[in-house]
């Protein structure tokens, strides 16, 4: 079969301009289109890393544009789609869910229609593959990269796996869990060779501003009140975007047919933690003249829906698959601070 050409969506936003720099360089004789509309989350600075790569090319446009992608495959002769255009702001989700739909679930349901029809329901190569028992491992793959808060929360203890129950209870968490639940049917219905990966919170370089470490980062830096919703105690597992970006690396390549990936950083940590951390090393990467960037972190009203506590259990995707996170929280969040302290520099 011919060299891999893989679609990448958002490969402008923060997780996928992190993966096309690692895999352009990884694979390179593999082609990879990145298609990102640049919406506030993404951004074409994100890859200019790799812009002028041969094996690398940008299209801008929507995944909900059916002709666009329609062209695109065609075009570039696509047989493997990483997909992680999304709109994924969760405080934005609930002042304006509309776009969460059709971005969301609509385009997913756009790109698994395309790939269905252009691998399995065409008479060309990848027909011929689909239909050859003895060609398994050449099939076109659609992985599909979503997010733990499908699961919905969990107390104190307890950790989400593949065969934990979905329980969305925000409009962006209820977007991507009827997105897997779009590639999931197109698996057992028309058998589409797909995966979907769950992912606990990323964080890292390129991460948009609006998240909490870049906010809290970004606040800091500028003097001004660092916002925690609550009383800073929801927690999550954080996951460096870099092991997050091997983790698909191998799922795409390794993981079975049909199967769910859970990926997770073994990294809890409450906001109060985080914050404090991130105004600790900036205490010492760049000191205040008076007192500590501590003093300027602020408790404010808790957001509608807000989900206590997520933490994945990645066990599945280490004992069948081999992977493991390199990063640590300690080790991730120093190289994350240093990223934004050098970014945020002409901002000050």
């Amino acid at each position: 079969m011919e060299h891999k050409s893989i679609l990448v969506t958002g490969g402008a936003g923060f997780i996928g301009s992190n993966l096309l720099q690692y895999m352009v360089k990884k694979y390179p004789n593999n082609k990879f289109v990145c298609l990102d509309l640049l919406t506030y989350a993404g951004n074409s600075y994100n890859v200019d890393a790799i812009k002028n790569e041969v094996n690398f090319t940008f299209v801008e446009g929507s995944i909900c544009d059916r002709s666009l992608v329609e062209r695109i495959f065609q075009f570039y002769r696509i047989n493997g789609v990483i997909h992680l255009a999304a709109e994924s702001h969760v405080d934005n989700s609930i002042t304006g869910p509309e776009i969460f739909i059709d971005t969301n679930i609509k385009g997913t349901f756009t790109l698994l229609d395309v790939a269905y029809k252009y691998w399995m329901d065409a008479p060309h190569v990848y027909k011929e593959v689909y239909s050859d028992p003895n060609k398994k491992g050449e099939f076109p793959r659609f992985l599909h990269v979503s997010t733990d808060e499908v699961y919905g929360t969990l107390g104190k203890k307890g950790l989400f796996t593949e065969k934990t129950p979905y329980a969305p209870n925000s409009p962006y968490s209820a977007s991507k869990a009827s997105s897997d639940m779009l590639v999931r049917s197109y698996h057992h219905t028309f058998g589409l060779n797909i995966i979907i990966t769950n992912c606990s919170n990323n964080y890292g370089p390129y991460q948009h501003n609006e998240k909490l470490i870049p906010t809290v980062i970004r606040k800091a830096l500028k003097g001004e009140k660092i916002p925690i919703y609550g009383n800073g105690s929801n927690v999550r597992d954080w996951l460096y975007v870099n092991d997050h970006c091997t983790g698909i690396d191998i799922a795409y390549h390794k993981g079975v047919n049909g199967e769910v990936y859970n990926i997770g950083g073994d990294n809890e940590r409450d906001n109060n933690y985080i914050a404090n951390k991130i105004c600790e090393l900036l205490d010492e990467k760049v000191p205040k003249n008076n007192g500590s960037y501590k003093d300027q972190i602020e408790y404010v009203e808790d957001r509608a829906g807000h989900d206590f506590r997520y933490a994945i259990d990645a066990s599945k995707i280490k004992n069948d698959l081999g992977w493991n996170p390199q990063e640590n929280f300690e080790s991730g969040i120093q190289k994350t601070v240093d990223w934004y302290v050098e970014k945020y520099k002409s901002e000050l």
